[in-house]
């Protein structure tokens, strides 16, 4: 978990760090202190590129993830019998979504692992792993194929664009503005402008700081939308089977209780942690899935 963690919380500060340097070489920052600060320039400002990172890696992402995952398409008049059965699966979900037949790949991994992606209902991607195929059987495949499908349906790719993007700009907005306030404070002279080396520190830390509790918004999001997905999946698939899903994932888990697990991004295999660090879970704990899902009238 506390991977996923760092490696979200990089690519991150990798974007936003890539276009604070990049626009301070340019000299548009200083553009904007010129006559003090301009708080609906610098608003502004950052909706426009908090949201431009965010859009692009929607954009690239059906791209990315089977360039990243090694993910292989499977055709969809393929003859093999096995991967014939898993498109007709998600296909006739998709269906029952009501949404366009998502492309349907496999990708190497002995994780019980799966997930969706995809810029567009109508340009998505769902990846199974080889080892969720070998581990389950027919109906806890289903269960997370419906688990799938149900994130496309429920638009949850381009929500969670549009929420990072939001914090994005958030974080880069309170970042300028409480570096200004910070290098205005060390300034030796009111004649004398601010120093833009301690701006951009300053810039860098706060962004540090506020990048961490937007992801706990992030997560606090993502956590919400399992939920749901769950849901969808007993809708179209039928309880039963993404209860039955969820089971074979806890039955899983325990297996490797104390062992050292894959650092792959999960999709659904979670920990179940308590305390602080559950703010940064991007998935609630199985055993609450199940629970609620037992219990939810659908």
């Amino acid at each position: 978990m506390l991977k996923r963690i760092f490696l979200f919380l990089v690519v991150n500060l990798l974007v936003m760090t890539t276009i604070t340097v990049v626009l301070g070489l340019l000299g548009v920052q200083p553009y904007l202190q010129a006559n003090g600060l301009d708080l609906t320039s610098l608003a502004i400002f950052c909706l426009v590129w908090g949201m431009a990172g965010s859009f692009i890696s929607l954009a690239i992402s059906r791209w990315s993830a089977k360039r990243m995952m090694g993910v292989q398409v499977i055709p969809p008049d393929t003859r093999d019998p096995g991967a014939a059965a898993l498109v007709q699966t998600v296909h006739r979900l998709a269906t029952a979504a009501g949404i366009p037949n998502p492309e349907v790949g496999i990708y190497q991994s002995d994780d019980i692992n799966a997930f969706a992606t995809g810029p567009t209902k109508k340009r998505s991607l769902v990846a199974v792993s080889t080892g969720l195929l070998g581990k389950m059987d027919r109906a806890e495949v289903e269960g997370v194929l419906g688990h799938e499908v149900s994130h496309i349906a429920n638009g949850d790719m381009v929500t969670m664009t549009l929420l990072q993007g939001i914090v994005n700009a958030f974080v880069m907005f309170l970042a300028r503005v409480l570096a200004f306030v910070v290098a205005q404070a060390f300034r030796r002279d009111d004649n004398e402008g601010i120093s833009q080396g301690l701006y951009f520190v300053c810039v860098l830390v706060f962004q540090i700081v506020f990048m961490i509790f937007g992801t706990m918004v992030v997560m606090a999001f993502s956590r919400w939308r399992e939920f749901r997905a769950d849901a969808g999946s007993a809708r179209i698939s039928g309880r039963e089977n993404m209860v039955r899903a969820l089971q074979a994932l806890a039955r899983d888990q325990e297996s490797l209780a104390g062992a050292k697990t894959s650092p792959a991004v999960a999709a659904m295999q979670i920990s179940s942690k308590d305390g602080f660090m559950r703010l940064f879970m991007s998935h609630p704990p199985l055993a609450e899935r199940i629970a609620r899902l037992e219990h939810a009238r659908l």
